[in-house]
């Protein structure tokens, strides 16, 4: 996934939370394949875990401004 922040600002929520998804399912694959000696670029792993984070942030930010708006 090599959405950029500002593809990400752009989002809505069920949008982020798809992405949020599949980035965790990369990170477990990304897990397995440096278990079984078969990752060659282990900085991917702080690559996905670095978006999973901003993943997240967006995420709870969306859920902010909904809860803002609400009262």
């Amino acid at each position: 996934m090599a959405t950029k922040n500002n593809e990400l600002a752009d989002l809505d929520l069920a949008e982020l939370l798809d992405e949020l998804r599949s980035t965790k399912q990369e990170a477990l694959n990304l897990r397995f394949r440096n278990a079984t000696g078969q990752l060659e670029n282990t900085a991917e792993i702080t690559r996905v875990r670095r978006q999973i984070a901003r993943l997240n942030t967006y995420i709870r930010q969306r859920e902010i401004a909904a809860a803002e708006t609400a009262k």
